[in-house]
C-alpha cells in the first residue's frame, strides 16, 4: 500500500490521475477490523518511541477542506498514550506569527523526542492557500519550496521522521460533506463562508497542490496521496503510514539500570 500511494521524489504527484473513490483492495467490514490491529500495533510502538526518547515521529494532514483531517486523527490516534502525541493545527497566523518567517511557528509545534506529532494543516498552508490568496507571488512560492525541503533536510537529518499526507478528496464528496456539515448543528461552527470560495477555485488549489507535492517529495520527507471519498479507507492508509514508518525507526525500551539486578522489593 505505501508505494502505491507514495509520490516518488522527482516525479508529478498526478493528482487528476489518482481516483478518490479508490478502496484500495479494503472492503468496510476488513478494513475496520485492520484499523483496529494497526492501533494496536501504533499504540506498542508508540511506547517505545516515548521509552527510548531519541526520535520523533511528525505526520503531517494536507488536504481540501472537508478532506477528512479530523476524523483522521480522532480514528488513528485514539486508544494511544496523550501524553506521547501532540497535534497542532494551523490557522491564519497571527500578528506575533507574521512578525517572523513563516517557518517559526511550525518549528514551535514540533514534536520533541519520543513523541508523535501530528499537524492538522501545516506549513504547506504558506505555499498554497497564500499564494491562491495572493499574500505571495509565484516567485516567493518557488523560493518556499526549497525553505521546506531544506527545513525537512534538517529535520531528519535531527532525528524526526516525516509521514507526509495528502487526504484526497472528490469536488462531489466535498460538496456533499459541507452541505451535511452545514445541516448539522453540531458541525455547523466548523463551516466558513470562505469554504465555499476555496469550492469555486477547485481546479486553482488542486494545481496549487500538484505544484507543492510534486515540488517537495524527496526521499527523505517523500508525500503520500490518499483516497479520502471513503473515510474508512483513507483512516486504514493513514493508520498503515504511521506504523510502517514506526516500524522502520524499530525504537528500543531503553536497557535497564544494572544497579537493579538482584534488587528485591520488600
Amino acid at each position: 500500500m505505501r508505494a502505491q500511494l507514495r509520490v516518488e521524489p522527482g516525479t508529478d504527484a498526478g493528482l487528476v490521475r489518482r481516483p478518490t473513490g479508490d478502496r484500495l483492495g479494503l472492503d468496510r467490514p476488513g478494513a475496520q477490523q485492520r484499523l483496529l490491529r494497526l492501533v494496536q500495533r501504533c499504540s506498542a510502538l508508540q511506547n517505545r518511541l516515548w521509552a527510548e526518547g531519541r526520535r520523533s515521529v511528525l505526520l503531517v494532514l494536507q488536504g481540501m477542506d472537508a478532506s477528512g483531517k479530523d476524523s483522521t486523527i480522532r480514528r488513528v490516534f485514539t486508544g494511544l498514550n496523550p501524553q506521547g502525541c501532540r497535534v497542532a493545527s494551523f490557522k491564519a497566523p497571527s500578528t506575533l506569527e507574521l512578525a517572523h518567517d513563516f517557518l517559526w511557528r511550525v518549528h514551535l509545534a514540533l514534536p520533541r523526542r519520543g513523541e508523535i506529532g501530528i499537524f492538522n494543516r501545516s506549513h504547506y498552508e504558506d505555499v498554497v492557500t497564500a499564494r491562491a490568496i495572493g499574500v505571495i507571488d509565484d516567485a516567493t512560492r518557488e523560493r518556499r519550496y526549497g525553505h521546506i525541503r531544506d527545513f525537512e533536510r534538517m529535520l531528519s537529518d535531527e532525528g524526526t521522521t516525516l509521514v507526509k499526507v495528502f487526504l484526497h478528496v472528490g469536488k462531489e464528496e466535498q460538496g456533499e460533506r459541507l452541505a451535511a456539515r452545514i445541516a448539522d448543528p453540531e458541525k455547523r461552527w466548523k463551516f466558513r463562508a470562505e469554504d465555499l470560495e476555496t469550492r469555486r477555485r477547485w481546479e486553482e488549489y488542486v494545481d496549487l497542490y500538484e505544484r507543492a507535492i510534486t515540488a517537495t517529495s524527496t526521499e527523505h520527507a517523500p508525500w503520500y496521496v490518499v483516497p479520502a471519498d471513503r473515510k474508512w479507507v483513507s483512516g486504514v492508509a493513514v493508520a498503515h503510514l504511521l506504523v510502517r514508518a514506526l516500524e522502520d525507526l524499530d525504537p528500543r525500551f531503553p536497557a535497564p539500570d544494572p544497579a537493579l539486578e538482584g534488587v528485591e522489593v520488600r
